[in-house]
């Protein structure tokens, strides 16, 4: 992209549309946000199940340096290539192209083996680790003597093929605005009432003996939380006529709802927390609690 757009500059001077003038004056906040929450909503995935990950870890600071070399640093550079070098297409096809297969399809020559070779080690390595360790693990857990984690990752493979991955790529705003945000509003509350169970009412604590038990201090109510129930119910509610009307199931809703699904991880992980907090009626931890790190 850089030799044949002319260089960084030629590369970076696509102007924004979000200027004066531009296609979509005035609208940088809104769409700012949209995008910010399908970002966070990409890496709630992780940030719910990195313990499939940090319990391999020798220590708290082996996974903390981990994390905080390993991801931040990465992330912001492959973001950098995203955005310069679709800004770069602009200027050598005169369209922005921003689906790196369909991009390998325009450029030609060794430049497409090369393209393709990185996606398929990047599938390999990247998109295995990071989305089919924890639901392996899952449904080995759900039947440990019938499933096991080989299994639960042919499983999570089939389901992966089952729902037409490649129609939720069909556009960046598909993609981005109904896949990414729309399940942020389901991993939102999920987050938030882990935040507020873990953090504020157990003080980071747990009674790990207790954590393997059906009829513990963690049972509730014959194995059902329903402080936790109620609160992911009522987190989920306010995003639901957003995404009808971002997948194009509802016509119109009220102006009001567009807004709170734009902000969809936020407002899910907000009202789950306190609607949990408030609802909880959990027993106080004992004394023979041992803490716990997650």
């Amino acid at each position: 992209a850089y030799v044949n757009a002319g260089g960084f500059g030629e590369m970076l001077s696509t102007p924004s549309q979000f200027v004066e003038g531009g296609a979509k004056e005035g609208q940088f906040w809104t769409a700012f946000f949209a995008g910010l929450t399908s970002m966070v909503g990409f890496w709630a995935t992780m940030a719910l199940n990195i313990p499939d990950f940090t319990r391999f870890a020798k220590s708290q600071k082996d996974q903390m340096l981990g994390q905080a070399i390993g991801l931040p640093l990465p992330m912001a550079l492959f973001a950098f290539i995203g955005v310069a070098v679709t800004s770069a297409t602009v200027t050598i096809y005169g369209e922005a192209i921003w689906d790196p297969v369909a991009l390998a399809g325009r450029m030609g020559g060794m430049g497409v083996v090369l393209a393709l070779a990185a996606l398929a080690l990047a599938t390999l390595t990247t998109n295995l680790a990071a989305n089919m360790v924890a639901p392996a693990y899952g449904f080995s857990n759900m039947a440990p003597s019938k499933i096991s984690f080989k299994m639960g990752g042919y499983i999570t493979a089939g389901i992966g093929v089952a729902i037409f991955p490649w129609k939720l790529l069909e556009t960046a705003g598909g993609y981005l605005f109904t896949w990414l945000t729309g399940y942020s509003a389901l991993l939102g509350p999920i987050a938030g009432i882990l935040i507020a169970d873990y953090f504020i009412l157990r003080k980071s604590t747990l009674n790990i003996d207790a954590l393997f038990q059906h009829a513990g201090e963690y049972g509730a109510n014959n194995g059902w939380n329903m402080a936790g129930v109620t609160a992911l119910i009522i987190g989920i509610l306010p995003n639901i006529p957003g995404f009808l009307h971002a997948a194009g199931f509802v016509e119109n809703v009220p102006a009001v709802f567009d807004t709170l699904y734009a902000y969809a991880w936020f407002v899910g992980l907000i009202i789950a927390s306190m609607v949990y907090l408030l609802v909880s009626n959990r027993a106080p931890v004992t004394m023979q609690a041992k803490s716990a790190s997650q």
